[in-house]
């Protein structure tokens, strides 16, 4: 096996373990067990295809999961904090308020629309030869929604692409980077009406399930996202600007999941070439 060959198996490996687990405890070494491999092999894998450390990215996965678990309102905070591997709630609440900027018990009150912040990693997308030649993976999975998209055959969704997302994580920092992820998201949430899903495709990608094919109302939601473009946010002590691009794209027939980013990344090549909101 070729060193490219055994470094992909190793992460599709570790990412299988990692979801199959999230609300287990677990070590890293445990991890490189089940992946036949070292722990330095593992962690300088992951962190060259993810560019997160295995902690961060079990930490946002399991918060994102949190966040989903707060909203239903099923479960007690200490339950749920409990649930995914903290054994108070103050140490949950300190991880919470990391991702999510805000703790969960203001989370659950104010918190709109969806919460797939930090969904799972999409290991069909995932080629080989990717992960190396874009040192990112970048899609998430959206597989479990499938059957909903194919249902809103013949309706909008909106497709939103955060502009210099890579220079912000580059030159401010990853933590900026993930604070303007989060705003997206919150921008994205507060304009679509009840009930429509957001997901997040890819590192700085979302889309949002409008349930319509009215385009003048899918217009009006995607004109009170981009209307705030270059609204700041505050970030130690200096501010950053966040935009979006947006375009829309309608559901066909036939949905496969290549499709789905074929259409999303014609049309955001449109929307960043005219530097408006497009239709494909």
């Amino acid at each position: 096996m070729n060193t490219i060959e055994n470094s992909f198996t190793i992460f599709i490996s570790a990412l299988e373990f990692i979801e199959n687990h999230l609300t287990e405890e677990f070590t890293q070494e445990e991890i490189a067990a089940s992946c036949y491999c070292s722990l330095s092999s593992l962690q300088k894998t992951w962190k060259f295809c993810t560019h997160l450390t295995l902690k961060e990215y079990i930490a946002k996965r399991r918060i994102t999961l949190a966040g989903r678990d707060i909203l239903k309102g099923d479960m007690n905070v200490l339950d749920i904090a409990l649930k995914y591997g903290y054994n108070s709630h103050e140490v949950f609440t300190r991880a919470f308020t990391k991702v999510w900027g805000m703790p969960p018990k203001i989370f659950k009150k104010e918190w709109k629309g969806s919460c797939e912040l930090y969904p799972r990693l999409n290991t069909d997308y995932i080629e080989k030869e990717d992960i190396f030649m874009t040192r990112n993976v970048k899609k998430y999975d959206v597989s479990q929604f499938y059957d909903y998209l194919k249902s809103q055959a013949g309706t909008y969704i909106l497709c939103f692409d955060i502009k210099e997302l890579m220079p912000i994580n580059e030159n401010i920092g990853r933590d900026a980077g993930d604070k303007v992820i989060l705003e997206s998201l919150r921008r994205i949430n507060e304009a679509a009406e009840e009930n429509m899903l957001t997901l997040r495709m890819g590192g700085d990608e979302f889309i949002l399930i409008t349930e319509t094919d009215d385009a003048k109302k899918v217009s009006e939601i995607a004109q009170r996202v981009i209307s705030q473009n270059d609204t700041p946010i505050a970030h130690n002590g200096r501010e950053i600007g966040v935009s979006l691009w947006c375009g829309a794209i309608m559901i066909g027939k036939s949905l496969k999941y290549t499709v789905l980013c074929s259409d999303f990344e014609r049309v955001m090549k449109k929307a960043r070439q005219s530097g408006k909101f497009e239709f494909s």
